[in-house]
């Protein structure tokens, strides 16, 4: 395999003015990155909160960019001069969106430690896994699932819990009346019988470190190569892997990430609303880093479920840009409030984590007057390997153009380079690809090639090096022979006005090998009934026979990751089941 010969999405930069070349960022690592930018932006962010965290009731609390950077530094005296951790040390953060969670997860940084992203609703068997298998010493976890811990703390290497409410730094009284609903009215708050620390007495003990031993002298010696970040997969192909990536890997992000957003953003203006979590890989990069960096206010949501939650954090603050995945924009044009009063401070959208199907990107640049835009990345890549500039003309179905310093290659599955517009699959090589799996070195010689990883993506490219998505190797039906790629059957259907939601996968048929079953839930919205019939028929208008579902289920709803992206594998194992009982 040769290297490649051109870029050819170069071209495609200079039409809407990104330079091909990687500028980069003037920090070591990113505990000097944070420090450094919540310095700066202090002193000249017009829109001087860093963070804002809104529930549902509109009740909120804030933390200025002078407050995140004396938090983070207490906590990284806690870390180390207390608890006694060395660099490189992995400390497991498992909150949600809150003001507690860009403290820690900065202070684990500045405290030179390895930070672990953990789901909050994961199950005791998913922690002790990722705890064990990344070696956590130091578990931040949010109280409301602390009755997970004796049973966790038995079979793990966790030394020290440190506990941390959603309302963490909220003001007293709105900070009093959340703890009081969630203790009395929800019932969420469970007596917690583990030993543990709450987060504010860490930060007291960690203060008063620092006089001895300033927060920085931890971070110092650590460089743009060293071990930043543990993020696990979502488990897809099998048991849950820590990618390995680095200061320099996600530093590199976030500066494709920008470039990303250069068209429309304004340093110490921007305002982002933050519903994916932080854990995830996608607003970890692009909302926690990416703004920091620029001096922006994140508005976080502690949980986007039901949709509605969003409404007074949208009300209330002059939301600029917003980050999401598929069913979070189709959510929110289902709602009566959105629809009748939709942001007006709003200049772009970017869309992640699964396909953003045409449809919805028709109906909210229609709704919003704004652009809205499918990006393209893996846990493995610190996320983003592409994108599809914000300006001129929308390409709705494409991944866009690889981010500057990236090169991407398609490839049969013999790793040669496929013909110009055939099917392969993505290989990436750039500064952002990770070191490899933590542990793991089969699966990593599995997919890195010489510097190339494999994502197990199926795309084409245009001759303007925008990409689109066929599907990933395994979601591939194969119906007589002929290949059938969910997301395009899944596009379509989604192209009813009666359908909320829909999800394709291929099962077992004696005849064809596999047949396509579709799954659609009903648009509550509309008077008109999803009938099975109806889709079958929409679907031989629009597509060639083989690519038309044999068999569509109604649903209430669809499973559902933690970032709210349709888990097919999910659909896959109930057909399995169901079959396996004849």
């Amino acid at each position: 395999m040769t290297e490649l010969p051109a870029r050819p999405w170069h071209p495609s930069y200079q039409q809407v003015g990104i330079a091909p070349k990687l500028q980069a960022l003037p920090y070591r690592n990113l505990a000097e990155l944070a420090h450094e930018c919540c310095r700066k932006w202090e002193a000249e962010s017009k829109v001087k909160a860093a963070f804002s965290c809104v529930v549902p009731n509109g009740m909120n609390g804030r933390l200025s960019f002078a407050e995140v950077d004396e938090l983070s530094d207490a906590f990284a005296g806690y870390l180390r001069a207390v608890v006694g951790l060395k660099a490189g040390d992995r400390v497991a953060v498992q909150l949600p969106n809150s003001l507690g969670y860009p403290v820690a997860a900065l202070g684990v940084f500045k405290a030179g430690c390895v930070l672990v992203n953990t789901n909050p609703l994961y199950t005791e068997t998913e922690m002790v896994h990722q705890f064990n298998n990344a070696g956590a010493q130091v578990l931040v976890m949010v109280d409301m699932f602390a009755d997970k811990l004796p049973a966790v703390l038995a079979k793990t290497g966790i030394q020290k819990v440190v506990l941390a409410a959603v309302s963490e730094f909220f003001p007293a009284i709105p900070g009093g009346i959340v703890r009081g609903v969630q203790r009395y009215w929800n019932r969420v708050l469970p007596p917690v019988t583990a030993p543990h620390i709450r987060l504010k007495d860490a930060l007291a003990q960690g203060r008063a470190t620092l006089a001895k031993a300033p927060a920085r002298t931890y971070w110092e010696g650590v460089g743009r190569h060293d071990l930043a970040l543990l993020q696990y997969t979502g488990g897809t192909t099998g048991v849950s892997k820590g990618a390995m990536l680095t200061h320099d890997n996600l530093i590199n992000n976030i500066q494709q990430t920008r470039a990303m957003g250069v068209s429309h953003m304004a340093p110490g203006q921007e305002c982002v609303l933050t519903a994916l979590p932080l854990y995830h890989i996608f607003a970890f990069t692009a909302n926690l880093l990416g703004f920091l960096s620029i001096g922006g206010h994140n508005v976080l949501i502690p949980s986007p479920r039901p949709v509605q939650n969003l409404q007074r954090a949208m009300e209330n603050y002059p939301v600029t840009w917003m980050t999401g995945v598929n069913t979070l924009f189709n959510g929110l044009l289902n709602e009566e409030w959105f629809v009748a009063y939709p942001p007006k401070t709003l200049k772009a959208s970017i869309s992640g984590g699964t396909a953003l199907h045409t449809m919805v990107a028709q109906r909210w640049r229609e709704l919003t007057k704004t652009p809205i835009a499918e990006g393209y990345g893996l846990t493995e890549t610190s996320p983003v390997v592409s994108f599809n500039p914000l300006t001129g003309t929308p390409r709705d179905g494409s991944i866009g153009i690889p981010a500057p310093g990236t090169d991407v290659r398609l490839v049969d599955d013999q790793g040669q380079d496929v013909a110009a517009g055939a099917p392969g699959e993505i290989w990436v090589r750039g500064p952002q690809v990770m070191k490899g799996y933590w542990n793991a070195e089969d699966e990593t010689a599995r997919v890195m090639h010489n510097g190339w990883f494999a994502t197990g993506d199926v795309a084409v490219m245009d001759e303007g090096g925008f990409m689109r998505i066929v599907d990933r190797k395994k979601d591939m039906i194969l119906v007589s022979g002929f290949n059938v790629y969910p997301n395009e059957v899944e596009d379509v259907i989604a192209g009813m006005d009666h359908v909320l939601e829909v999800a394709v996968i291929g099962v077992p048929d004696g005849k064809t090998g596999e047949a396509v079953r579709a799954y659609v839930v009903q648009n509550p919205d509309h008077a008109r009934e999803v009938m099975p019939a109806d889709v079958i028929a929409h679907c031989k208008q629009h597509l060639a026979a083989y690519k038309v579902p044999k068999l569509v289920v109604v649903r209430d709803e669809l499973p559902k990751s933690p970032v709210g992206k349709v888990l097919r594998k999910d659909l896959r194992k109930a057909v399995a089941e169901e079959m396996s009982r004849g």
